[in-house]
C-alpha cells in the first residue's frame, strides 16, 4: 500500500492526516515506542493476539487495543494519582 492510500478509522482531512501521520511515526519511533516494539517482538504471541505492556503478558488484540474498561486514558491517571 503506498502512503497516498494509508485508510484510517478517522475521517480527516489531507492535512490532519499528514499532521497525525507524523505525530504517530514520531512517537513509534522515540525510546519507548521502539522499547514497546522491541519486547513485543520477544515475546512472539499466538495469532490474534497482543503484548499487554502493563500486565507484561499477551491478550487478545481487540481487548489490549480497546483499553480495557475505562479506557487507554485511565491508565496513566490511576498510575500518577491512584484513582
Amino acid at each position: 500500500m503506498s502512503r497516498n492510500n494509508i485508510r484510517m478509522a478517522q475521517k480527516l482531512s489531507p492535512t490532519a492526516r499528514r499532521a497525525k501521520a507524523a505525530r504517530d511515526k514520531r512517537y513509534a519511533m522515540s525510546d519507548w515506542g521502539k522499547y514497546k516494539k522491541r519486547t513485543a517482538q520477544k515475546k512472539a504471541c499466538p495469532k490474534g493476539y497482543d503484548y499487554d505492556h502493563r500486565t507484561k503478558k499477551c491478550i487478545k488484540s481487540s481487548q489490549n487495543r480497546a483499553g480495557g474498561r475505562n479506557g487507554t486514558k485511565n491508565e496513566t491517571t490511576r498510575r500518577r494519582y491512584g484513582y
